[in-house]
């Protein structure tokens, strides 16, 4: 259960970034041409294959001499809470939804100005969206040995799929239910790293592995409460 939960999570936080992504990549097409642009999102993604590369068998093969589940789960943690609360805020009216489009047409002005490289706005855009996706899966791969591959094949899917979407539609993703999947991969990451930590801290999951479930249920709960309560209070 853990490495399809691992793989799911991964997948949906990389479509996430990855749209993000492809939003600065198509304006910077539709600017200034689509050799700047394709070029900058392939030198950036090069970048990121590396990190990985590099620190994702490392991670690894530390997994397997000794448990670092008290380093992943609180790391874990704080990144899922920051993911899901920035959803829970803009589900209750607290935050404005992140509106693709409008982010287009702002990218679209800005690099109609003289001077903007097109070529490192669209490796910025790509790499810095792109990090956080590398940083999930060299995480993940230090989670358990034999998580790399799951871990790189949700990114690797995600990215398959946004890809293809982004090259037939050529516009950006206005309709992708992104403050939903930011609110999934938070309430995944959160649960993740509890059961981590716990299981660093030598807890008795009176479930085993399925207890994970319950701690997905538990979240999810939490969130749906705290974003009724918001709204009342709104």
């Amino acid at each position: 259960m853990n490495v399809l939960a691992l793989a799911g999570t991964t997948a949906v936080a990389s479509a996430v970034e990855f749209v993000e992504a492809a939003t600065i990549v198509l304006a910077v097409g539709y600017a200034q041409g689509w050799r700047p642009a394709l070029g900058g999102a392939l030198a950036a993604g090069g970048a990121l294959a590396a990190i990985v590369a590099l620190l994702g068998p490392l991670f690894a093969n530390v997994a397997t001499l000794q448990r670092i589940e008290l380093i992943i789960g609180p790391f874990l943690v704080i990144v899922g809470f920051s993911w899901l609360r920035k959803a829970v805020l803009r589900y209750a009216g607290r935050m404005p939804m992140r509106d693709e489009s409008a982010i287009y047409d702002r990218e679209l002005k800005r690099l109609s100005v003289a001077g903007v490289a097109g070529f490192g706005v669209s490796f910025q855009g790509v790499f810095l969206e792109g990090l956080e996706v590398a940083v999930i899966v060299v995480t993940f791969a230090a989670s358990h040995a034999g998580a790399l591959p799951w871990s790189i094949g949700g990114a690797a899917a995600a990215f398959a799929v946004v890809v293809a979407a982004a090259a037939a539609l050529r516009k950006p993703f206005a309709t992708v239910p992104e403050n939903a999947m930011k609110a999934l991969v938070g309430v995944m990451l959160l649960s993740l790293g509890t059961f981590w930590t716990g299981e660093g801290l030598h807890a008795a999951w009176p479930l085993g592995e399925a207890t994970l479930g319950a701690i997905v249920a538990a979240y999810a709960a939490a969130a749906a409460l705290a974003v009724a309560v918001l709204r009342r209070v709104h």
